[in-house]
């Protein structure tokens, strides 16, 4: 533990260090079956290590490999990959038009699924949404792809909005606390959360087992956005709701194909920072971080933002848990012109130079950016000016898009 926390202090004074450039030339990485994912965790004992000791088989085999991926390689997915597209231009995904491979990981989202207006009827436009973002993670997992949810829940007043910014003062300063158990819409919540059990519980493959996804409630925390957010509850008053729900859901509801992930967004400086609100290992399968404003600041952003994943993989290596960049971009739209090389040079490097410590092995497990929409792009597809460059990170060794994800749901032999 000294030997941790002197490494945790040293590291924040390397928040100005600059990122080393990758060997292009590197040879492919081969992911070893034989080689477990951290000294502690084998095949038999890795349930012991997540939130659910009673997950499904395929939920442990996704922890494990997750693990185990992040010594190699990170997977690359998108959020609404395969609804969301730039200029609307429908079909594939925009990667699989640009790269030819379907995304790593698929983001969705419970926010239209446990709406107000989500009534079950067919012809309820929030009920449609529901069952188009299910059949995208059923045909997501079939195809071996890692899913993944956030959730923008709507505040409990009125049910319009997930940011502070449509609340009134009242409201903002009530609407977390109202939650918690005992609070006045604690039941509301319950409810919100018996939705997303019923979704999660009828996920299912071709042979009727539950897919496991990768859920993250009231993320960005830290950030005052959201209701959430930390101006609007305390650090224990977060605690217990991130650790209601995931007992609500495992517990009560018997929900057992889920990892949770912990995301704040990046305003931390040192672990320490990082773990305020940490709701504890038994709570935590993911440590994940949001980060976009390091991303679009040139150099000074981009070694902060690497120098964050490193204190973020130093926690999750000492937890035995999974690391991951749970959201990030840099969107191009008509007036904001992309980045020369920001993904096969600055984004490539912040994931992956680990010089410091010797941390000489990969420890992001995937990175998600966020979703395209008609007016501006995260991801380009094919057409666009930057097209090459995110095709070149995505072709680079410690790289993954599904054509060179391992099988994610199996344990190895």
């Amino acid at each position: 533990m000294k030997n941790y926390l002197t490494k945790t202090i040293i590291l924040s004074f390397f928040i100005l260090a600059g990122c080393s450039s990758n060997d292009d030339a590197s040879p492919e990485v081969i992911i070893d079956p034989t080689v477990p994912p951290d000294d502690a965790m084998t095949t038999a004992n890795a349930a012991s290590f997540m939130v659910d000791v009673n997950a499904t088989k395929e939920t442990t085999a996704l922890f494990y490999n997750l693990k185990r991926l992040s010594k190699y390689k990170t997977a690359i997915g998108q959020q609404d990959a395969f609804n969301s597209f730039y200029q609307d231009a429908g079909g594939e995904s925009d990667i699989k038009k640009n790269t030819g491979s379907d995304p790593a990981v698929l983001g969705s989202d419970f926010m239209f699924i446990t709406d107000k207006n989500n009534n079950g009827q067919s012809n309820n436009w929030f009920y449609q949404q529901e069952l188009k973002i299910i059949s995208d993670v059923k045909n997501a997992y079939a195809k071996g792809i890692i899913n993944t949810f956030s959730w923008h829940l709507r505040e409990p007043n009125k049910e319009e909005s997930f940011y502070v910014a449509d609340m009134t003062s009242d409201q903002k300063a009530t609407a977390f606390k109202s939650i918690l158990p005992g609070g006045a819409n604690n039941e509301w919540y319950k409810k919100k959360l018996d939705k997303v059990a019923s979704v999660i519980s009828n996920l299912k493959g071709a042979n009727g087992e539950l897919i496991p996804i990768i859920f993250r409630p009231f993320h960005e925390f830290d950030g005052s956005w959201f209701w959430w957010g930390a101006d609007f509850c305390t650090a224990d008053e977060y605690k217990k709701a991130y650790q209601f729900t995931v007992d609500y859901l495992k517990n009560t509801k018997g929900v057992h194909n889920i990892l949770y992930a912990y995301s704040p967004d990046n305003s931390y400086l040192t672990v320490e920072d990082y773990l305020t609100r940490y709701p504890g290992d038994k709570y935590v399968d993911v440590l994940g971080m949001d980060n976009y404003g390091d991303l679009k600041n040139g150099n000074d952003g981009y070694n902060k933002a690497n120098a964050k994943l490193k204190m973020l993989s130093i926690a999750a290596k000492t937890r035995v848990k999974i690391a991951a960049l749970t959201e990030t971009g840099y969107q191009v739209t008509a007036t904001t012109p992309p980045i020369n090389n920001w993904f096969s040079t600055n984004l490539y490097n912040v994931l992956h130079d680990n010089r410091v410590f010797d941390l000489q092995f990969n420890t992001i497990s995937y990175v998600l950016f966020w979703n395209n929409t008609k007016d501006g792009y995260y991801v380009p597809n094919g057409t666009v000016s930057n097209a090459s460059d995110f095709k070149t990170f995505a072709e680079k060794p410690r790289s993954a898009l599904l054509n060179s994800l391992p099988k994610m749901y199996e344990m190895p032999k």
